[in-house]
């Protein structure tokens, strides 16, 4: 696919990954806030461990599906969330007596309605005006809690849509969806925006108190009111897709199961509306995660994108992630995924990192960068300019970043810089970047890719 950088024209929302030594990461999120370990250390029975098991494996595939439907039927938050804990820890008590039920969701669903409605009747006796919703809630059919009578095939997405409401903040839509939608913790969204968790916990109450006051419905958007809230639902599921493709913490470099609901929801938002930026997300996914299976080696370590397989990326999702940016770019209304789409299909068409079109993704990063300046998009760039016009280039427009203080805590911006300086023989200084990207870092394989990196710089002493 070759792409005039005059033709396209488009406003930035993040910068795309890293294509040099930043493990093509712009963002991340973080694990389901919502531990599923069910009664630690106890000794049960074959049956009941077996039960357990089962539980864990829908508790990761389908919590966040539970969690949306049930917020939808109770329309409220705190109430849906302890209804899944309530559920899941019935379910330990049951299943092994009954058996696993036919339809466990739907099982589970409707057993923390029921639970719900309990807390309900409980607080009915000292609240009044919980006898309506009480009475409203005993009333609706277990086929409700299965289904969905609307226009819109998915609860979660629904709820997404729900959160992406106008009338709260832009910052406190993504902060409230990411962790009571996608279960993504406070901290791990403060490391997505690049600050504390205090502010994003601030955020989501400041939301969840506007949802309440302003009494806005847990209701599927109508047809025009779902265009003003899909750049902020298309921000919340890459931000999901992200964490999934390179986890911000722990000992697994992704987290397949996030990246596969990323991309089903950005499915269901395409037939939901088929827009370009639409397609320029699910094909960025799609471009992505086509690379999964070449991004570490076989003893689990992180392989760079210059020294990947490229034999192992996926071409059939590939070929449908380029289709969708040409689908996109026809229409000349695309925006900031769909570009970062195309640098990413630019990649995805170099038979090696050698072949790697560098001018012409240095020249998407200038429109980038043009639009809607980012630190993030400069780093970026810079990366581009150091692949196109060598490292001393590149190594100039980084330190002038991190001079400014904006990424001084990003830890991918000191890899850059120690990657570049050790490119140009700058030992000493590589190896203070290093340490200082290590020391920021949460991740283990990038923990031991940096620590790997520091080796090396010793070794050649």
């Amino acid at each position: 696919m070759s792409l005039s950088a005059a033709s396209l024209g488009a406003i930035c929302l993040r910068g795309y990954a890293l294509a040099l030594c930043v493990l093509w990461r712009v963002v991340s999120c973080g694990k389901n806030k919502h531990s599923f370990n069910l009664q630690p250390g106890r000794r049960l029975n074959p049956a009941s461990e077996q039960v357990r098991q089962t539980l864990e494996i829908l508790y990761r595939a389908e919590s966040g599906r539970i969690l949306a439907t049930l917020i939808r039927l109770l329309g409220d938050f705190d109430l849906a969330e302890d209804a899944v804990h309530d559920a899941f820890a019935t379910a330990l008590e049951r299943w092994p007596l009954d058996g696993v039920p036919a339809n466990p969701r739907a099982w589970l669903i409707s057993t923390g309605r029921f639970k719900a409605i309990d807390v309900l009747r409980r607080r009915a006796r000292f609240d009044a005006s919980q006898e309506k919703i009480t009475a409203q809630l005993e009333n609706t059919t277990d086929d409700s809690a299965q289904g969905i009578d609307d226009g819109l095939a998915d609860d979660q997405l629904r709820l997404i849509l729900t959160c992406c409401h106008p009338a709260l903040a832009p910052e406190a839509r993504v902060a409230l969806t990411l962790r009571e939608v996608c279960g993504l913790t406070t901290e791990e969204i403060a490391r997505a925006f690049l600050t504390t968790a205090p502010t994003i916990a601030q955020r989501i109450v400041r939301a969840k108190a506007k949802i309440r006051d302003a009494r806005i419905p847990y209701q599927v958007p109508s047809a025009e009111e779902l265009p003003e809230r899909l750049e902020t639902a298309l921000q919340v599921v890459y931000l999901v897709f992200n964490e999934g493709y390179s986890a911000s913490s722990g000992a697994s470099l992704t987290r397949v199961e996030l990246s596969a609901e990323a991309t089903r929801l950005g499915r269901l938002l395409l037939e939901l509306l088929p827009e370009p930026e639409v397609m320029g997300l699910l094909a960025l996914m799609l471009l992505q995660e086509s690379r999964r299976a070449a991004r570490t080696s076989p003893s689990g370590e992180l392989v760079l994108l210059e020294n990947q397989d490229r034999s192992l990326w996926n071409r059939e999702q590939i070929a449908e992630g380029i289709k969708l940016v040409e689908r996109a770019l026809l229409s000349r209304r695309f925006g900031p995924y769909t570009l970062q789409a195309a640098i990413a299909a630019v990649h995805s068409e170099a038979s090696d990192a050698a072949s790697t079109d560098w001018p012409q993704i240095v020249a998407l990063y200038n429109l980038l960068a043009e639009a809607e300046p980012s630190p993030v998009v400069e780093l970026n760039r810079a990366v581009a300019v150091a692949m196109r016009d060598g490292p001393k280039a590149g190594l100039e427009l980084i330190e002038a970043i991190l001079a400014r203080g904006e990424l001084t805590d990003y830890h991918l911006a000191h890899s850059a810089r120690a990657d570049l300086c050790r490119r140009l023989g700058r030992k000493d200084e590589a190896r203070s970047a290093y340490q200082r990207a290590l020391s920021l870092t949460q991740q283990e394989q990038e923990r031991r890719f940096l620590e790997n990196r520091l080796r090396e710089l010793d070794e050649k002493k």
